[in-house]
């Protein structure tokens, strides 16, 4: 046979003995609600305080509430005594409790408005935060680019690099041509040729010059010091 005493709700199995179901100290869980719970579009509710906020802090709103204000005194004060409906002897007490149930609800309105602002700010603030330090990350990794490029480029070679070694060449071929045609045929009888004597000497000439990293532009000779191979020597000219 089953236990039928067992209870059929199981919220209502660890209440303790002799609480009855609606005292206070029953879980509110166990409990059961008359009315069903009322939860209302927060977003839908903070646009319309939002709204109502921002219209309370317009001159317009300044305007009618002023405009009423005074319609209600005047009527209530030079009106016949049978159309009056806030006696002036009473102090226009419905005028002074319109009025402060007003105030009543625009100060719990202006604070649930200003709460809403303060979220938004804070959470501009963090989206603020946050990009900041993406622009600081993003900026550090360019830096950290710029430089390992700049280090890369001081071992390429320049236009001007490029030009002063052309240049220089240029010139060593100059020389080995003239030193080629002043040679002085009475030492022929010697090991070496004159070919090889120029060659060692431009060797030697390189292994002195200086880095690439200098860069610096070695001094070319004027154009009238240095004679066109292409042109023949001119015979020297008799004196006369």
């Amino acid at each position: 046979m089953a236990d039928n005493s067992a209870p059929k709700n199981p919220s209502q199995r660890n209440l303790p003995k002799g609480a009855s179901k609606g005292s206070l100290d029953t879980p509110l869980s166990g409990r059961q609600r008359i009315l069903p719970k009322f939860s209302p579009d927060p977003d839908a509710f903070g646009h319309a305080t939002e709204g109502f906020a921002r219209f309370m802090g317009t001159p317009q709103f300044l305007v009618y509430m002023t405009v009423f204000v005074v319609i209600w005194l005047v009527w209530n004060t030079w009106a016949p005594q049978e159309w009056q409906f806030d006696s002036r002897l009473l102090g226009y007490t419905l005028l002074t409790l319109m009025l402060s149930l007003q105030a009543s609800y625009a100060a719990p309105l202006l604070l649930l408005a200003q709460n809403r602002q303060d979220d938004r700010d804070r959470v501009s603030l963090q989206q603020d935060r946050q990009r900041a330090e993406r622009n600081l990350s993003d900026t550090e990794y360019l830096t950290r680019e710029l430089a390992s490029l700049r280090i890369a480029l001081r071992e390429v070679a320049t236009r001007d690099y490029v030009r002063a070694e052309l240049r220089s060449l240029l010139e060593d071929m100059l020389e080995a041509q003239e030193e080629l045609r002043t040679h002085d045929p009475s030492g022929a009888g010697s090991h070496e040729s004159p070919r090889e004597k120029v060659r060692e000497r431009l060797k030697e000439k390189r292994d002195k010059q200086r880095s690439p990293r200098t860069q610096q532009i070695p001094k070319v000779k004027p154009a009238h010091s240095v004679q066109d191979p292409r042109v023949p020597p001119q015979p020297p000219t008799p004196e006369s």
